[in-house]
């Protein structure tokens, strides 16, 4: 059972508890001729909804937190970054269901995105979009091509972690140019390692509906060039905050970066 699902039940039955005892059960206190003192499990229904409704809200339609498990990011989300995913990016959504409500706005190719992972939806992945629906994309030799164009690279040098970043040292640190819809370009840095080899791609389209997802980590990524495309029904919300680091210790200069 998902936290999601938890936390709308809670709210449920706490809700229902705190309404019974205003209309019903107080009152019948209230007219009793010797004292009823209240019961402990109502009051502690009447403290909790408000908090239970206030973080379902929030959660549901504004914004949640995630932590990154893996190194499949770096070098732009690294091991025990603590991100914001803000949930109306790309509609409102119905807890638990995932039914939108109100569309307000789809992907961008660029944007770092967590959603349900398809094979499993009971866990989280986060990824780049690569590929828009109606795109067709391919990989090979380390670049990726976008309706038979290829995104273009710039080498930065030889990357450097820190914490369990050092696991990527000496892997090429590159900038990876990919091209907008509405025009322009959305740069942002990727990771090469050279001592693996590359897994080429041929050229795929990509369903209506559906998005093609790439780690910024390419070679040490699981990601669509395995599984196959994300539904856009999958898609929980943009990425666009650091808010915490811990890796054996409080990173402070990751705390309030934005993610690009």
């Amino acid at each position: 059972m998902s936290f999601e699902l938890i936390l709308v039940i809670a709210t449920a039955v706490t809700g229902v508890i705190a309404y019974l005892d205003k209309i019903i059960w107080r009152p019948q206190r209230l007219k009793s001729v010797t004292t009823v003192p209240e019961p402990i499990w109502i009051e502690y229904a009447r403290s909790l909804f408000p908090v239970f409704l206030i973080v379902l809200v929030v959660r549901s339609f504004i914004v949640e937190p995630f932590r990154i498990p893996s190194g499949s990011m770096y070098p732009t989300l690294e091991i025990g970054d603590f991100i914001l995913v803000s949930k109306s990016s790309y509609g409102v959504k119905l807890p638990v269901t995932g039914t939108k409500i109100i569309p307000t706005g789809e992907p961008h190719r660029g944007d770092v995105v967590v959603f349900k992972y398809p094979k499993d939806p009971e866990v989280d992945y986060i990824k780049r979009v690569i590929g828009l629906p109606g795109d067709t994309v391919a990989y090979k030799n380390r670049v990726v091509y976008i309706n038979g164009k290829p995104a273009s690279q710039k080498v930065l040098g030889i990357y450097i972690g820190t914490g369990a970043g050092k696991m990527m040292n000496g892997a090429t640190l590159v900038e990876e140019s990919l091209p907008l819809k509405r025009g322009g370009v959305k740069k942002h840095q990727i990771l090469i390692d050279q001592d693996k080899s590359s897994f080429d791609m041929p050229p795929v389209k990509v369903p209506q509906g559906y998005y093609f997802m790439m780690g910024d980590n390419r070679d040490h990524s699981n990601d669509s060039r395995f599984w196959g495309f994300v539904p856009e029904k999958n898609l929980k919300g943009r990425a666009f905050m650091i808010w915490m680091n811990w890796d054996n210790g409080v990173h402070f200069g990751r705390i309030g970066k934005g993610i690009q």
